[in-house]
């Protein structure tokens, strides 16, 4: 499975574009835009073709697909993204109840149809907030997968995690909308408090190993991704990641 990953690890570094070859010559073949990269499209473009890198993916704003949506396919099909999700919300933004996230999902649903006659396929990015049980039992994230039964899930299995939920649940119930995964590992407790408690691939606590064989038998096209919200070293974090998920999906000798 090619490995892609989630330019957001690396926003600490001078310059993304500099990072690109870094990240070719340990061999990744795919990375996953944010908002922090697209400020010179062409330049990215040109960065990514010079290294032989692909950006299948990216995360776009739901603010902009709303109200620049024309710009963002535009942005997508430039830097030859077939993929596009919705990453966060907000505080002040977040639903607060059944009928709040019913009326998000519908939103999603809407943009999701638009991409669609365009060629790109869409879905919701999470985190742990979409986990947490509302007053009346129901769960946000639930809510969403279900009003919206066409969107595709990028799961953030680690903010599953840190949402009380259990990962694996979550991929048996909704692998079949896998368009992509977050792989992501959370520090033992207690520990890498200056990384917010996230931890390289491999040296955390979650069972990738596990997740990963569960992935590939229910959603063997989805888009494998690895990430840290807050790496103390951005370019170690890629060495170190690459290296652990390699040996992860190896196979027997």
């Amino acid at each position: 499975m090619p490995l892609s990953f989630q330019l957001y690890s690396s926003r600490s570094v001078p310059s993304q574009i500099d990072f690109l070859p870094h990240l070719a010559a340990l061999g990744y073949s795919q990375v996953e835009g944010y908002g922090g990269v697209y400020d010179d499209p062409a330049a990215l473009r040109a960065a990514l073709d010079a290294t032989g890198l692909h950006m299948p993916s990216g995360h776009m704003a739901l603010t902009a697909l709303e109200t620049d949506f024309e710009g963002c396919v535009a942005l997508s099909k430039g830097l030859g993204m077939n993929r596009v999700f919705a990453p966060h919300l907000d505080p002040a933004d977040r639903p607060a109840d059944r009928a709040g996230w019913a009326d998000l999902a519908h939103r999603l649903a809407a943009i999701g149809a638009r991409l669609g006659d365009h060629g790109l396929a869409f879905g919701w990015h999470n985190h742990d907030f979409e986990l947490r049980p509302m007053a009346d039992g129901s769960v946000p994230l639930d809510i969403l997968l279900t009003e919206a039964p066409d969107i595709a899930w990028e799961g953030d299995l680690a903010w599953v995690i840190r949402g009380g939920a259990d990962a694996a649940d979550w991929v048996a119930r909704y692998g079949d909308r896998l368009a992509a995964v977050h792989i992501k590992d959370i520090a033992a407790p207690g520990t890498n408090a200056d990384q917010d408690g996230w931890a390289d691939l491999g040296h955390g606590t979650v069972d990738w190993a596990a997740l990963l064989d569960q992935i590939n038998s229910v959603a063997p096209d989805a888009l494998m991704i690895v990430e840290h919200d807050k790496p103390r070293d951005a370019r170690a974090f890629a060495e170190t990641s690459i290296a652990a998920y390699t040996r992860m999906t190896a196979g027997p000798e």
